[in-house]
């Protein structure tokens, strides 16, 4: 790499992924830009993206295998030392409890991707196929609703903003959150549109919210009273796409019955929205030609969440908003993110296994529970749970519980404090990454890039510990073994792929390390710098078979490439286009073909759901007495983004994560604006600083995620930075099928804190900040 240089990557702040350019001088990130020949982000750059330096370069990197001491401690080792050291307790573990003894936390942070394929390869080889990660910390009660509305829990449903006349956002904020390419440019064309609307539901006034037509300022968790009133509202002014229902849709008789039951004034009540707001909300749907409904974490982290994950189904079904230019869709996948996995149990803890995925919810439940199949050895990859997961004494408690926890990461976080072994990984900018939250439709793109710096001295990229981790294993054949296959690689991809299906005939034990066996085969024969994406080549073969014309429109391939080089054709597009390329480009009318029910239509009748919406009872919906303040918890803002960032000089704004409190809560309180105040709930407390925001409604608090990290001072100290959130969260404040947390609706208390110890946090915030 030449001194100074700009380099094509992606951001790796959100799951977006914009593309942009980075100035790299002297091996050090400078600066950064938005890449206008990305063919999705078109050239779009966000603020926090340009902080990504503090991303790469900071004070908290390792740079050594670390192994804990028996006094808590931790020593520097070499690699061999490391990989040998692992391998043999991995062992000892298999051989006394099986691998189904194992669980992976993660495989693959927020945009750290190409990992996730080699460590589930090793742990699938070992008998495991347990995973937590953040997707189950979110997600799956949504993805629970898809797989029985769609047929499959990997159908995935989109948003067609750009083109809709109503955007819908629920529980979300796209201007600082995105959460679709390009959203603030998006908005503002909305705003500055006559013939366009915008309505938000969220209790907070959110940048978002400031710029609707409508804002529907729900009481903190009565969402599902909200949607519920205003489905029923549409149901009795008989708003409805009938030919849609009729055409595309099983059971709405069923759905009608429920909806129709809903007592409107009451629900509206429990939400504390007046019914003519309601009623205006009706007529912005049934006036609008093509109605997008955009979601978030504000119902999918709510108070019955899964439940709320089907009424905004709902909401875009009975109105006919899907399949439709502007409309919500379905997307294609590449390869998708998660799985398919109905009907599945987690013996440990007697639980539905959804999109193949665990809740973090019941991780210490796991390894702390007397089941003889509960958890004894955890594998952390690029995830922090100790600081994410909550309930943070319990998870801390079950860390310290594992007979072995290994941590692969770029910083010492709080989980790798409590790891046994700790293992330096690569950054996501010195090696070759891509990013796998491609939910676009109707043109769906992926990116594969390179390293932009070089590796710092004594880490590995993901691909290589596993590839070492599996040779210790005695999992993983020699290189005298797929010599043969690295040759073939060498001469064509057809020779490969004949060369390759015959080694796993002969070997169908090695089924499970695909991608360790592409990586060190196909991989060499990759241009520089993309081994690690050699795994994609079976997804780019099984994509091109799954949908041909999407895949020739998204190429521009004619017919000159046959259906069998069209997989190849796919698969060397995207290792070559620096800026990324388009995979698949659909027509409107083929999301049908995207639906997994054989008769290819929605079905709409979910017995367990509507059950559920049959005995929400109104009376729930305030506050408790002993905790009358209702916490949003891990609420994105426009200086926070994630765990991976540690060094606290990126934050221009915010450094201490701020508790933001309705000014008249505040003054009740007897408390000013920046006075430190304690926060408690049945679960822990902690000490945050107090911002008066008059967007908060009365009652309603709210604490930033990506904080409460540890880091060094200039001088080696290790000091934290802002509120650790999950302290005040409860494990068991969760929804009763995906088994997802109620971050956003954590009941506590607010206390002034003495002036002593508001004194000694002032000083160590300027230390920290200083």
């Amino acid at each position: 790499m030449s001194a100074q240089a700009w380099h094509k990557t992606a951001c790796n702040l959100c799951y977006i992924n914009c593309g942009i350019e980075v100035m790299v001088d002297d091996g050090r990130i400078a600066k950064v830009r938005g890449d206008r020949d990305n063919p999705k982000s078109q050239g779009y750059l966000c603020n926090k993206a340009a902080r990504i330096p503090f991303y790469a370069h900071h004070r908290d990197r390792l740079t050594t295998p670390l192994r804990r001491r028996s006094d808590g401690t931790f020593e520097a080792i070499d690699w061999d030392v490391a990989i040998a050291e692992i391998a043999a307790k991995l062992r000892a573990v298999v051989e006394r409890h099986g691998g189904k003894s194992i669980a992976l936390y993660g495989g693959g942070g927020q945009g750290n991707h190409a990992g996730g394929a080699y460590v589930n390869a090793v742990l699938r080889a070992l008998g495991s196929r347990h995973v937590f990660n953040a997707l189950s910390q979110e997600k799956t009660g949504d993805f629970w609703v898809n797989g029985h509305l769609f047929g499959s829990q990997t159908c995935h449903t989109a948003e067609d903003v750009h083109h809709c006349d109503l955007l819908f956002v629920i529980g979300a904020n796209p201007w600082i959150a995105h959460g679709f390419p390009n959203a603030r440019d998006q908005l503002n064309q909305i705003r500055k549109d006559p013939d366009r609307k915008l309505i938000v539901i969220d209790p907070r006034r959110t940048e978002t919210a400031e710029m609707a037509d409508l804002h529907l300022a729900v009481r903190p968790g009565a969402d599902a009273f909200l949607l519920g009133a205003i489905l029923a509202t549409l149901i009795e002014r008989d708003a409805l796409d009938h030919d849609f229902l009729a055409l595309h849709t099983e059971g709405f008789p069923e759905v009608e019955a429920a909806l129709r039951r809903i007592p409107i004034e009451e629900w509206a009540k429990a939400a504390d929205i007046p019914l003519p707001e309601i009623d205006r909300c009706a007529d912005m749907i049934i006036a609008a030609k093509a109605m997008t409904v955009r979601v978030e974490l504000g119902i999918q982290q709510g108070v019955n969440s899964t439940l709320n994950s089907y009424l905004e189904k709902l909401l875009i079904m009975l109105t006919g908003s899907f399949g439709r230019k502007g409309t919500n869709q379905l997307h294609s996948w590449l390869q998708p993110l998660w799985g398919n996995s109905p009907n599945q149990t987690f013996a440990p803890t007697d639980t539905e296994v959804i999109a193949g995925l665990l809740p973090p919810n019941l991780f210490a439940q796991a390894v702390l529970g007397d089941h003889p199949d509960r958890l004894r050895c955890v594998w952390v990859d690029s995830s922090n749970p100790a600081n994410t997961a909550a309930n943070t004494a319990e998870v801390e408690k079950a860390l310290q519980a594992l007979e072995l926890c290994v941590v692969v990461d770029v910083a010492m976080t709080e989980t790798a404090r409590f790891a046994h072994y700790v293992l330096p990984a690569s950054s996501q900018y010195e090696k070759c990454e891509f990013t796998l939250f491609n939910f676009e439709f109707p043109t769906n793109y992926f990116h594969v890039r390179p390293g932009v710096v070089p590796p710092l001295q004594g880490t590995l990229p993901e691909p290589e510990i596993y590839t070492r981790l599996a040779r210790a294993l005695g999992l993983l054949p020699g290189d005298n073994v797929l010599a043969p296959l690295r040759e073939a690689a060498l001469r064509s991809r057809a020779a490969f792929a004949a060369a390759f299906r015959s080694f796993m005939a002969d070997n169908p034990a090695a089924a499970p390390l695909g991608a360790l066996l592409l990586y060190n085969t196909l991989g060499e024969s990759l241009p520089a710098g993309t081994a690690a994406a050699a795994p994609l080549w079976g997804a780019a073969l099984a994509c091109a078979k799954r949908a041909p014309e999407a895949v020739r429109r998204a190429l521009g391939a004619g017919s000159e490439v046959s259906d069998k080089e069209l997989g190849d054709a796919l698969f060397d597009a995207m290792v070559t286009a620096r800026s990324g390329t388009a995979i698949t480009s659909h027509t409107y009318e083929e999301v049908w073909s995207l639906i997994s029910h054989p008769d290819r239509k929605v079905h709409l009748a979910i017995p367990a759901l509507l059950e559920w919406l049959g005995k929400l009872d109104p009376a729930t919906a305030g506050p408790a007495k002993d905790y009358p303040f209702i916490l949003a918890a891990g609420q994105r803002r426009m200086f926070n983004a994630n765990q991976i960032f540690r060094d606290p000089a990126w934050r221009r704004d915010d450094p201490d994560g701020a508790l933001l409190v309705n000014t008249k809560d505040l003054a009740s309180l007897g408390a000013t604006d920046g006075e430190w105040i304690v926060v408690k709930s049945a679960a822990g407390h902690i000490v945050a600083r107090a911002k008066a925001d008059d967007s908060m409604r009365e009652g309603q608090l709210a604490l930033p995620h990506g904080y409460g990290q540890s880091y060094p001072t200039r001088d080696g100290e290790r000091l934290n930075n802002g509120p650790r959130v999950n302290v005040l969260t409860d494990s068991d404040n969760r929804d009763p099928i995906a088994g997802t947390p109620y971050h956003k609706h954590v009941a506590v208390r607010l206390e002034k804190l003495p002036a002593t110890e508001a004194a000694a946090l002032e000083a160590m915030s300027r230390r920290i900040h200083g």
